[in-house]
């Protein structure tokens, strides 16, 4: 008696014959196949971000040039960023130290801190995140080089516009006489955090938007309603004992764990555990879009 066994059906390729593989029963793919397929996206994920840090050169002059064409033809360049930022800060300064009735001088220094750490740090590497990809539409379609290295241009982009209007809080805290002292060197360690959330943000939002183009828009009216809700403009013992549900809003304990020291107090533990848990599961979940979507991001831009 002969056994019906399924037939060996023939794989082909650009015309090679590559394999006999068995024909499949109708069950859908075999589950050693699939962890297979799903081992090799992650894998190929991991080592495009490797090889993007073995460009981190090509990156920072990619980013440096993103800022230089952004000021083409000006006379003082990027330090309008600065000077525009001075301006926006010493009136909003004098407007609401009288809508609250404090103090100017030690109403600014705050707010200038505030300020430039939310609208050209924390809000700006979110929002900027959303063109990661579109931005580099050209070269992702031209060159052939990991899609990472877009995520770290976008990142220095950002550090260096960033880099321009802390000018502005540092010359406050220095007329005021409120040299926070060593106690800032623990913004080093946030200030780091925020970099690797800019790269999560930048793979995570750059290739949901770069799908979905509708999403940059939406992410900005989050962020205003982020700033908002978060003591930016105002400060947190202004809510007393109610002050507690800040903590619910992982952005503020992100803005605390930089702004603090420069302002000469240190952090909570609180804002420390809140920001180091969001951080993991947002490095989590980016890692992981990037993953299922990098092999069609060339397709969407």
């Amino acid at each position: 008696m002969t056994l019906n066994t399924p037939a060996a059906e023939p794989t082909f390729t650009s015309g090679v014959l590559l394999a006999s593989t068995p024909r499949s029963n109708g069950a859908g793919p075999n589950p050693p196949a699939t962890a297979r397929k799903l081992k090799s996206r992650f894998g190929m994920a991991v080592q495009d971000i490797a090889d993007s840090f073995k460009l981190w050169r090509l990156a920072t002059r990619l980013g440096w040039l993103d800022v230089r064409l952004q000021f083409s033809g000006s006379t003082l360049g990027p330090f309008w960023l600065t000077l525009t930022t001075a301006i926006m800060v010493a009136a909003m300064g004098m407007i609401y130290s009288q809508l609250f009735h404090l103090a100017l001088k030690d109403y600014l220094p705050y707010l200038s801190i505030s300020m430039i750490l939310w609208q050209n740090g924390l809000s700006s590497l979110v929002q900027e995140s959303c063109s990661t990809f579109t931005r580099a539409a050209d070269s992702i379609r031209s060159v052939t080089m990991p899609y990472t290295v877009q995520a770290l241009r976008t990142t220095i982009r950002c550090s260096l516009v960033l880099g321009y209007t802390v000018i502005v809080p540092l010359v406050v805290f220095i007329l005021f006489g409120l040299w926070p002292g060593s106690v800032v060197l623990l913004a080093l360690p946030a200030v780091a955090l925020w970099l690797f959330n800019s790269m999560a943000w930048c793979l995570l939002l750059g290739t949901v938007c770069a799908r979905f183009r509708d999403v940059p828009p939406i992410v900005g009216s989050i962020l205003q309603i982020l700033f908002y809700v978060t003591p930016i403009i105002w400060e947190p013992k202004q809510l007393k004992d109610g002050a507690w549900w800040l903590y619910l809003n992982p952005f503020y304990s992100l803005f605390e764990i930089v702004r603090r020291p420069f302002l000469g107090q240190v952090p909570t533990g609180t804002a420390w555990a809140i920001a180091l848990g969001f951080s993991a599961t947002l490095g989590v979940i980016a890692f992981v879009s990037f993953a299922r979507s990098r092999s069609r991001l060339a397709f969407w831009v």
